[in-house]
């Protein structure tokens, strides 16, 4: 089962195997699709190019024509006024039909992927919190004893560095106090929650780097189940803020550093937010949770 997540920054996509649900083949790209968009309400011209090169790219691996695949995309086509017709395109070159889902959705299906990571990496996953930091927006879940809640916000990474160059910290924290009237339903989170998952680009960057791992050589077998502080990602933005480009680029992946940056900040806010002075970090997200729906409904039928 192959589930492919196009997001506001990256194209993800998963080979699944569902009796064991493993992953078989994984395939990760930046294509930006959210760049700019705050300012010119649609996808720009270079997105949709590193968009199609990249399917193209993941062509090479998934037999998209003969496997079964279900594609999903996220913040930056809900809001594109071009939307439509790029995800046109990319049925016609490719035949992925790419459904635009609700913040919702997302975070329902994300947490499938989580809830199956946790279980796999030996933690508890009935009863949690998380928090999924995207490249236009961020979803939570507050699941306890198997029920959930979940909530999209219009806040990510890509929009939020596109937006701010100066004072950062205090436009981080005002973005994020955006998820009090959600979050006040259920405080106190660390007490009622135990513990705190996140899943996203900004945390699974920290984590490997930490473990010495660079871009080049990311490993999600590696990352799953890391356990960071929060003086951990406060190390991490340290040492990334005060690095030279070659070094950064090396560690974060190319024109990635300062978005990695302001994902530190919105981490740091939202753990602070939520009360939590760490967090488990899984690299499994959406693209799993669109597989591992569909192989649940195939043991269904």
């Amino acid at each position: 089962m192959i589930g492919c997540d196009l997001g506001s920054n990256t194209l993800r996509i998963v080979q699944m195997d569902c009796q064991t649900k493993e992953r078989i083949h994984v395939y990760e790209k930046i294509v930006r699709t959210g760049k700019d968009l705050h300012v010119t309400g649609y996808i720009c011209e270079a997105s949709k190019q590193n968009i199609l090169n990249a399917l193209y790219e993941a062509s090479q691996i998934f037999d998209f024509k003969n496997e079964r695949c279900f594609c999903v995309t996220t913040e930056a086509m809900r809001i594109a006024s071009n939307a439509r017709e790029i995800l046109k395109e990319i049925e016609s070159t490719f035949g992925l039909t790419f459904q635009i889902i609700t913040g919702e959705k997302e975070a329902y299906l994300t947490s499938l992927a989580v809830e199956n990571a946790l279980k796999r990496e030996g933690f508890k996953h009935q009863t949690y919190a998380l928090f999924d930091l995207g490249g236009g927006s961020t979803e939570f879940t507050f699941c306890k004893n198997g029920t959930k809640q979940s909530q999209s916000f219009p806040f990510g990474i890509i929009n939020v560095a596109e937006r701010y160059s100066h004072d950062r910290e205090l436009h981080v924290t005002r973005i994020v106090n955006s998820i009090d009237d959600f979050i006040t339903q259920h405080n106190p989170i660390s007490s009622n929650f135990l513990q705190l998952v996140t899943t996203a680009g900004t945390p699974t960057t920290v984590a490997a780097f930490l473990k010495g791992l660079d871009y080049a050589h990311y490993d999600a077998n590696v990352v799953n189940g890391t356990v960071l502080h929060v003086k951990d990602f406060e190390e991490a933005y340290e040492r990334l803020s005060l690095m030279n480009e070659e070094d950064a680029e090396r560690n974060t992946g190319t024109n990635r550093r300062d978005l990695v940056v302001v994902g530190i900040l919105l981490v740091k806010a939202i753990m602070k937010k939520l009360g939590f002075e760490s967090c488990i970090v899984i690299d499994d997200g959406l693209r799993e949770g669109v597989a591992l729906e569909q192989c649940y409904n195939l043991n269904k039928s």
